[in-house]
């Protein structure tokens, strides 16, 4: 045997060019897309069949099922979609990654792409110091996919030579030799191969070249790709362990899917391998069946594994998406809700880790600053409940806006915490742009939390001590109370990624022109109360305490709108619509 550690080292290396030259070409390619990868994501929860063109498209684009599985945990984690409407997604996703396979199995073993690849670096690699983003996001994508290619190249001459290394070979292929179980325990090799490799593409890349190589033959390959369908869900079963019962659920939809898939493949693989066979011969007729061990035949074999990893995803996607429904019952028995506490953690903060690139972690930041402003809306309704609901339900209130005030902090540090990790990506000028809005957004978030907690102590001591304002007063804060939420529900509006509308300032500076001049009226009354003896020092100081908090609370929602508009406006008292 000549195959030593060190040729083993070395290929260990090739696979780490070939995924790192994936990972490059995938960040590039979500670069590209931007902003039109967030609307494919929009379209997730229309149909189930829209849901599994969503899947593959992004999968397309991410070259990654896991990345897509991951994304859609965390969505339905954050309580943006539901759990059934994850499953369309899930099933589009299986379809995706057979792309990669096709690239380069085409590319790989049909051609002599590494010239190619080397060319194509040459080509785009000036275009990286251009000053346009877009040819420098293609150019990185290019780059990424000429990486790929050498790595596959490397792989290829890292395998062992089967002439020169018989032991290896007669070790491989003593394990062939159990009929039907060989099938079952290569099904288990091909998903270990996935959980060692992280990535189920490189875990088929190294199987085409086993197979291209003659290690392996045409049906142990497909055995192989089969147990990498099932590797494949261990990353979002991973990323869902710190999950809500939710996100748990879709992570085990995916695994059950694929391995229900698995089952039924294996009772049909003798038919169904013999049926791509038949195709690829009458494709490639000078190439002979893919069972057969000349050069010209595995170089078909690699084509023909392409097709079967293809046709068994379509086909599981055909069968099984009828009983998705049963399945999901199924899903919802083993993964029981038993912790109520769910419904708030899904407010509290991002925690599946960060997506495949900068670009869609951004989206999911994002998506978790829409439910902070959501949040808030929630707290000016208890706030508002405390003037105007019995006296017996206000202990009620005070509690929930406690406990709300408690998230907002909670959420603020994680999305810092996550913005900051985001940050440490190579960014563009755009996203590091976003970030920084976002940074100053959920901080004025947190402060208006704080604001309503404040409000709220102020409130609970004015009931302890027995203090009633007058009916003028109390329907003037209830007013301003108006006003102050009509300014949320902007704010709320302005934050829907899902309107794709840029923002405007106009209403916004309405409104805090409005809620400042409300503020001077509300003032100028105090203060004849004051004169007139219409009510107590103490009775006035709490009601300007509300009106000054309220007040600020304009002051941080006309901020969170300023960073979505991603202006900075020097005052915005006196400033008239459109200037």
């Amino acid at each position: 045997m000549t195959y030593t550690f060190f040729d083993f080292l070395q290929l260990v290396g090739a696979l780490g060019i070939f995924i790192f030259g994936m990972k490059i070409f995938s960040d590039g390619l979500q670069k590209v897309a931007g902003h039109r990868l967030r609307a494919i994501l929009k379209g997730m929860t229309t149909s189930r069949f829209r849901g599994i063109l969503t899947g593959f498209t992004a999968t397309t684009i991410t070259q990654s099922s896991s990345t897509t599985t991951v994304m859609v945990v965390s969505f339905v984690n954050a309580g943006l979609i539901t759990f059934l409407e994850s499953t369309g997604v899930v099933m589009g996703a299986n379809i995706g990654t057979t792309v990669t396979a096709w690239m380069v199995s085409v590319f790989g073993f049909k051609m002599q792409i590494t010239p190619v690849a080397i060319s194509m670096i040459g080509i785009f690699f000036p275009f990286m110091f251009f000053g346009r983003e877009k040819l420098q996001n293609l150019a990185e994508a290019m780059i990424g996919f000429g990486i790929l290619f050498i790595g596959l190249e490397f792989i290829k001459n890292g395998v062992p030579n089967i002439q020169d290394n018989p032991e290896m070979f007669a070790a491989l292929d003593g394990l062939t030799e159990f009929g039907f179980l060989s099938i079952i325990l290569f099904v288990f090799i091909g998903t270990l191969l996935t959980l060692l490799t992280q990535s189920s593409s490189a875990a088929t890349a190294i199987t085409l070249v086993m197979l291209f190589q003659g290690w392996i033959d045409f049906p142990i390959a497909a055995a192989m790709v089969l147990g990498e369908n099932v590797g494949t869900t261990v990353t979002a079963n991973l990323a869902a362990i710190v999950g809500n019962v939710h996100a748990k659920r879709a992570a085990r939809f995916h695994f059950i899917f694929n391995v229900f898939g698995v089952i039924w493949m294996i009772t049909l693989i003798g038919p169904f391998l013999n049926g791509i066979d038949s195709v690829m011969q009458y494709f490639t007729p000078e190439a002979g069946s893919i069972f057969g061990d000349s050069e010209a035949a595995r170089a078909s074999a690699t084509l023909g594994l392409s097709l079967f990893h293809t046709t068994f995803n379509i086909l599981n996607v055909i069968l099984l998406v009828g009983l998705t429904p049963r399945i999901v019952k199924f899903v919802e028995r083993m993964q029981k809700d038993t912790d109520k506490s769910d419904e708030a953690f899904r407010l509290q903060y991002i925690s599946t880790g960060l997506m495949s690139s900068a670009e869609l972690s951004i989206a999911q930041a994002h998506k978790e600053i829409e439910l902070f402003g959501k949040l808030i809306e929630k707290m000016h309704f208890s706030f508002s409940a405390l003037f105007f609901k019995k006296q017996k339900k206000h202990e009620k209130f005070l509690k929930k806006i406690e406990k709300r005030e408690q998230i907002t902090d909670n959420i603020e540090l994680e999305v810092a915490e996550y913005l900051t990790k985001i940050s440490s990506s190579n960014l563009t000028d755009t996203s590091t742009r976003k970030i920084r809005a976002m940074h100053s957004m959920i901080n004025d978030l947190e402060r208006i939390g704080d604001l309503y907690f404040q409000m709220s102590k102020t409130f609970q001591q004015m009931e302890r001590e027995n203090v009633r304002l007058p009916d003028d007063a109390m329907h003037e804060v209830s007013d301003y109370l108006d006003l102050v939420r009509s300014a949320i529900k902007l704010m709320r509006k302005n934050m829907d990624s899902s309107n794709g509308e840029p923002v405007n300032l106009d209403k916004a500076i309405k409104l805090e022109n409005k809620i400042n001049a409300a503020r001077d009226t509300m003032k100028d009354a105090h203060y004849a109360r004051l004169e007139q003896g219409a009510y107590s020092t103490k009775a006035g100081v709490f009601f300007l305490d509300f009106v000054t908090r309220l007040e600020k609370i304009g002051d941080h929602l006309f901020n969170v709108n300023e960073a979505l508009a991603g202006k900075k406006l020097k005052t915005h008292t006196d400033l008239e619509v459109g200037r």
